[in-house]
């Protein structure tokens, strides 16, 4: 593979980067971590570059599916702000991608030129109070009463369920049937009647509120149902399928972009800064920190580029995206930490962006699957017996 981007992907992470230092500016971003605000108004900006369509379709509405390309969109807008690249995320990636993959034909046509158009967003409800990365044994229950489904149950860390569209819930559909045969994923508005939206208050990731859901007798059409009446006790398949490799590099390319932010402001903070008459960077501790940073920067992002062109391709890349999401995710965390120590004192405070870094690079390698759930991923998916 070239490593190099294409030429169509170099020139929108021009575009995007015009469009972060025009409508994210640092002290708009601040505020949108303080008060924890999602800037629907520049998304709707983002909206209008026509992002994201890029996985879509062009039949739907989009510009055709270039999974590289939306990589490159998340990383560029995560160096200045979560609360508008995970949105674009739960658009593109959630909505879009999910639809594309596992919607029925009438969903596929009536919900996916919203998705591009930037009019519908999606939450995960997947875990639960008492599951997490076994998504198999969730408890939330789905029934069909006539042309209605009835949700009951509850949900745990449902990022951005107060301020999206659907709640995309995998719910158990059969008490009877056998592991893997009995869930199916519903579309659940969160205004629906029954269904109550609790705050958790959180470290990091301002801008996408992170909350307990709770259904309680939720009624909702059976033209919900993902998939369609066929998509009845096949949830299973939806949410193992190659959408979940993608995932695993959205959560990377997140972090990749803190990274990347972090070691451009400690980079350029070391320059200005004197210590006993010489700038910091004259102290052979502080210049090896910066290249060990570099270089760690560098084989996250050529191990992202490489995984999502393999995506691109239509392969199954789980041991690969598994790699990724463990390495750049872990690398991110590492760099904000050493970043932090750069600015020293400063690094600890809200005038600085490094202090939220520090609070969202924390966040990545538990999100989308833990570094641990990775570890046996890769190894189990690459065939080491004693499992």
């Amino acid at each position: 593979m070239d490593f190099s981007l294409p030429e169509h992907v170099r020139m929108l992470q021009d575009t995007l980067r015009r469009f972060v230092a025009q409508h994210m500016p640092r002290q708009a971003v601040a505020q949108w971590d303080k008060e924890n605000r999602f800037p629907r108004e520049v998304f709707d900006k983002l909206a209008e570059l026509g992002v994201m369509g890029l996985t879509i379709p062009e039949e739907y509405g989009g510009a055709g599916r270039d999974i590289l390309a939306t990589m490159v969109v998340i990383e560029e807008l995560s160096k200045r702000s979560l609360a508008v690249s995970v949105p674009y995320i739960m658009a593109s990636c959630y909505a879009g991608m999910n639809l594309v993959e596992c919607g029925s034909e009438k969903q596929k046509r009536t919900l996916l030129p919203k998705v591009a158009a930037g009019e519908l967003i999606f939450a995960y409800g997947w875990t639960e109070p008492d599951v997490g990365a076994d998504v198999a044994s969730v408890r939330t229950s789905v029934f069909q009463d006539g042309d209605e489904l009835v949700v009951n149950g509850s949900k745990r860390f449902c990022s951005g369920a107060g301020m999206c569209d659907y709640i995309y819930t995998v719910a158990r559909s059969d008490a009877a049937a056998p592991r893997h045969q009995n869930l199916a994923i519903v579309l659940i508005p969160p205004t629906t009647p029954g269904v109550t939206i609790e705050l958790i208050d959180s470290l990091g990731m301002k801008g996408v509120p992170t909350t307990d859901v709770t259904f309680t007798d939720v009624r909702i059409p059976i033209e919900n149902l993902l998939g369609g009446r066929e998509g009845w006790n096949h949830g299973w398949g939806m949410i193992t399928g190659s959408g979940l490799d993608v995932e695993k590099l959205e959560v990377a390319a997140i972090a990749l972009g803190i990274g990347s932010a972090a070691l451009e402001d400690a980079w350029e903070y070391s320059q200005q800064r004197c210590q006993s008459g010489k700038v910091i960077p004259s102290y052979q501790s502080i210049r090896h920190k910066l290249a060990d940073m570099r270089t760690q920067l560098h084989a996250a992002r050529l191990m992202l580029y490489h995984a999502a062109w393999l995506a691109d391709r239509g392969e199954r890349c789980g041991v690969e995206t598994s790699m990724t999401k463990m390495f750049v995710t872990e690398a991110a965390k590492t760099i904000a930490l050493e970043c932090q120590t750069i600015f020293g004192a400063y690094g600890y405070v809200k005038e600085f962006d490094t202090e939220r870094y520090v609070r969202d690079a924390l966040l990545m390698p538990i999100i989308g699957g833990s570094t641990a759930i990775q570890k046996n991923n890769i190894v189990n998916w690459s065939g080491l017996g004693g499992n």
